[in-house]
């Protein structure tokens, strides 16, 4: 699985698609999986939902959007639908054909008939094939608007902004632009409104890795819009922010819930042939992250943290002091860090099973890191190291289930994301910060 697509929520219950090949590894063709929850912890999946079934989503059902319809009980999900003539030339601007497809369901997995809405000769001459991941939604008076996310014949990354009536009948508004060069393609365009303000969500591609900064293959991250999303049409490159340091975050999808909150989830992937993302044998690959509920700090960052409903899965309160190892029956945790004081480290796993990942403040730099050696480097399958600046930390929470780990630092204002494969069945815990922690196990 990849993308998480058509994030919504209908009558109380949440609707997760996501790209889905269930034929993975032989065959990798895209479908859209789902799952659903009432309180975005617990979650069904039952069946697929979306497959290719029309010509021009023979080659994939790839990612979009959902909209819920007010009044009727149903939604209307848009995705790229993609063809690949036989004629086609690998890694090309022209290697596909991408078409929006509108398809409505009344009940979150049957749906009805396809209908295509903008085909390639709907696209301005100056993009090239490259045409995916449509994020719509309707503005206080009824109008629907659509982000796509684009690659100039000239390799830039943009978003084409288009308006309707009526979802169907599509026109082009208006391109947002960087003003100097971010990327040759923006990937899975997304839309933040919080408390008046409106931030574009871009995965751009071929930003060149640096040692603090893009150190994954892809990014994926925001900018905001000064002018908000219906005027602005161009922003300033050097105001992207990345949602996410880790090692495994990409494709976030933004959507706002029945009681208004705005909520963010991921997948916790990436397209990095570096490392793999899980160990050999296992009949699935990749997840996604935690919802994740959206505000602003008083410098009009955006905050990031895990839904409250997860608050209320906590049990079993255990300290957690400096320089005292803890043992979690398990590996599902929820552990907190607060009024930290000084530098210091926080250590999972064990020195005897040698699967050991740390995050470390030192020298005003925050690192997430798998030590060196057999082992952990089995818990880590070729990831290394990520480091950002961090001139204080104050607060630390990390959530793991399983394989994964969400770092959520200093309130939310920065979080890593990563996969950790531990060699033992209960989790190692050391930390020397200096403050107030606590260990909880998550019913």
């Amino acid at each position: 699985m990849n993308d998480p697509n058509g994030l919504s929520q209908v009558n109380g219950t949440y609707h997760f698609y996501f790209q889905y090949a269930p034929a993975w590894p032989e065959d990798d063709t895209k479908w859209w999986g789902h799952a659903t929850s009432t309180d975005l912890v617990t979650w069904t999946t039952p069946q697929a939902a979306i497959q290719p079934s029309c010509p021009q989503d023979a080659d994939g059902v790839y990612s979009g959007c959902a909209v819920p319809l007010e009044g009727a009980g149903r939604l209307r999900a848009y995705y790229t639908g993609v063809r690949v003539p036989e004629d086609a030339r690998p890694h090309s601007q022209h290697e596909h054909d991408a078409s929006q497809i509108v398809v409505e369901t009344a009940d979150g997995l049957h749906f009805d008939q396809k209908r295509v809405v903008l085909s390639p000769q709907d696209y301005p001459q100056e993009v090239c094939s490259h045409v995916r991941d449509p994020k719509v939604w309707r503005d206080g008076e009824g109008v629907w608007w659509m982000l796509l996310g684009t690659r100039t014949r000239d390799d830039l990354g943009e978003v084409m902004v288009w308006r309707s009536v009526d979802g169907l009948d599509w026109h082009l508004d208006h391109f947002v632009r960087p003003d100097h060069d971010l990327g040759y393609m923006w990937e899975c365009p997304n839309l933040a409104q919080l408390d008046g303000h409106d931030f574009l969500a871009v995965c751009p591609q071929g930003l060149q890795s640096e040692d603090l900064r893009w150190q994954n293959r892809w990014q994926a991250g925001y900018l905001p819009l000064k002018e908000g999303i219906y005027q602005t049409q161009e922003v300033v490159a050097d105001d992207f922010v990345e949602w996410d340091h880790g090692f495994d975050f990409y494709a976030p999808q933004i959507f706002v819930d029945e009681s208004g909150r705005t909520l963010l989830v991921g997948w916790m992937g990436t397209f990095d042939h570096v490392y793999s993302a899980a160990p050999e044998g296992l009949a699935w690959c990749h997840s996604l992250t935690l919802p994740r509920q959206l505000s602003l700090d008083a410098d009009g960052r955006i905050i990031q943290r895990p839904v409250p409903e997860l608050d209320a899965r906590r049990r079993n309160p255990q300290d957690l002091a400096a320089g005292r190892a803890h043992t979690q029956e398990g590996l599902v945790a929820d552990l907190t860090l607060m009024d930290i004081e000084g530098q210091g480290s926080l250590v999972l796993g064990t020195q005897e099973e040698g699967d050991l990942l740390s995050l470390t403040l030192a020298d005003d730099l925050l690192s997430l890191a798998f030590l060196e050696g057999e082992a952990a480097q089995a818990a880590a399958l070729g990831r290394t190291h990520r480091t950002i600046p961090c001139t204080g930390l104050t607060d630390l929470r990390l959530v793991v289930d399983g394989s994964t780990v969400e770092v959520y630092a200093n309130g939310g204002t920065v979080v890593f994301s990563t996969r950790w494969f531990p060699q033992g069945e209960d989790l190692a815990l050391r930390s020397s910060f200096q403050a107030q922690g606590t260990v909880y196990q998550l019913a």
